[in-house]
């Protein structure tokens, strides 16, 4: 459904509301100002986008990428905030099916913008560890740092901390075999 048929819709919604209220249906007023809300959230942002974010939150990827995978074109589909936030989610995923193959997903939602900084840290996190799997131990450092200066709030500290503790123990490994 294209944005102009939405917004002609929650427009109408917002008027019905309008005139329960003013005709004295306070009840029938309320839940239409509930339903108001619920269709100029779907203008700005889609549904199946909002849905497959929820299931995530819930741990169920599958039902996320089914979600997901409705978005069939998301350059039209998408307002363009959200393109960034598609690709993150399709990169968190693919990390679980085949995490050297999410790199893409995350370099791309970087260059698409995140405009929440724990995204971005998780993003740069993502992609250290992908450069740790690579034996890139410099790219790693740095895409930890950078993760590291992105979350401002220490969602991420516990990860960072491991993932700097795994590359001193691959710093071990490699002096030993090395020898």
């Amino acid at each position: 459904m294209s944005n102009i048929v939405r917004i002609i819709l929650s427009s109408l919604l917002l008027i019905g509301t309008v005139a329960l209220f003013w005709f004295g249906h306070w009840g029938w007023g309320i839940l239409g100002i509930l339903l108001t809300i619920l269709a100029w959230v779907t203008v700005f942002f889609n549904e199946n986008m909002l849905i497959a974010q929820w299931f995530f939150r819930k741990q169920n990827v599958a039902s996320a990428e089914k979600w997901l995978k409705k978005i069939k074109s998301y350059e039209k589909q998408l307002i363009s905030a959200q393109h960034g936030y598609y690709h993150l989610l399709l990169g968190l995923i693919e990390s679980q099916r085949a995490p050297m193959q999410s790199e893409k997903f995350f370099r791309k939602a970087l260059s698409l913008g995140l405009h929440m900084d724990h995204n971005v840290a998780l993003a740069k996190l993502s992609l250290a560890g992908v450069a740790m799997a690579k034996r890139n131990k410099r790219e790693a450092e740095k895409l930890l740092q950078e993760a590291k200066r992105a979350d401002k709030n220490k969602l991420l500290a516990d990860q960072i901390k491991m993932m700097k503790d795994q590359m001193g123990l691959m710093d071990k490994q490699q002096f030993r075999y090395s020898r």
